[in-house]
């Protein structure tokens, strides 16, 4: 037996065009057409999205520091701007470095660059706002709004209705959303959600100080070919020789209507 009041609620929430957070009522959404999507102009993650990120949709990407969030911002920025398209990021705590911004390939001409100047109570307020007048501008392929290194309490304090309100004003338009954050927010129906991680790959050892003293805990016991008491034959004195050889990324890529599900693993070897 139906419950009424169930029933009741959905068609008051379709009346207000809030029917999106009825994700178990809806079909999957199947986008044919390359224009609804945005690439970010990574290969695997571009399959696995089945061509990029949906345009009208806010979708996420959640991870800790170092995982890689940003250099993924970054790229979706330059992916962007090299369409011809404008792009906006409203940078919430003036993290945003232009020259390692042009540096990963964004056009800074075409791109919208807002940062929050703004006592630390009023940020995330300020933040909010400046969103919502860009996304309401229009004519933006790509808009962004970076949280990541917003305190956990501040964030919380956001009112989850803020999220439908935005995905609203979104709807139906040619702009695809980004939310940055330390984890899932907003948790739009239509967007999707990248779950970042990363692992470095490291060579080498870090040698002793001089022969006789114990290795450091938690490392290799020695170089290749290099005894660990004795003095190397390469001339290297004794000390930290450890390398980065490069980065895992992990990526799980998760949407709320089951468009697009998987993981992705994403290498970055170092270069001399």
């Amino acid at each position: 037996m139906a419950n009424p009041g169930l029933a009741v609620l959905e068609e008051a929430l379709r009346s207000r065009k809030l029917d999106r957070t009825l994700t178990r009522a809806l079909a999957p959404l199947e986008r044919t057409d390359p224009a609804a999507l945005a690439p970010t102009a990574v290969a695997a993650l571009d399959d696995c999205l089945k061509g990029g990120l949906p345009r009208g949709q806010l979708s996420e990407i959640a991870g800790p520091r170092s995982s890689g969030r940003t250099t993924l911002l970054m790229q979706l920025l330059a992916a962007a701007t090299r369409r011809g398209e404008i792009a906006a990021l409203v940078d919430t705590c003036d993290r945003f470095d232009a020259g390692s911004a042009a540096g990963a390939g964004v056009d800074l001409d075409h791109l919208l660059w807002i940062r929050c100047a703004a006592p630390e109570s009023q940020l995330v307020e300020r933040a909010l706002k400046a969103l919502n007048l860009v996304l309401q501008a229009g004519g933006f392929g790509l808009v962004a709004i970076d949280l990541a290194d917003v305190p956990a309490a501040a964030l919380n304090r956001i009112p989850f209705t803020t999220w439908p309100r935005i995905q609203r004003t979104l709807e139906g338009s040619d702009t695809a959303g980004v939310l940055v954050g330390p984890q899932p927010i907003a948790r739009s129906a239509g967007g999707v959600t990248l779950l970042l991680r990363a692992s470095t790959r490291w060579s080498g050892t870090c040698l002793p100080e001089r022969p006789g003293l114990p290795e450091r805990p938690g490392l290799p016991e020695r170089l290749d070919g290099v005894p660990p008491n004795g003095v190397p034959s390469s001339g290297v004195p004794y000390g930290r020789s450890r390398r980065i050889d490069g980065l895992d990324l992990g990526m799980r890529v998760v949407s709320p209507r089951r468009r697009v599900q998987g993981d992705i693993r994403v290498c970055c070897d170092s270069c001399d």
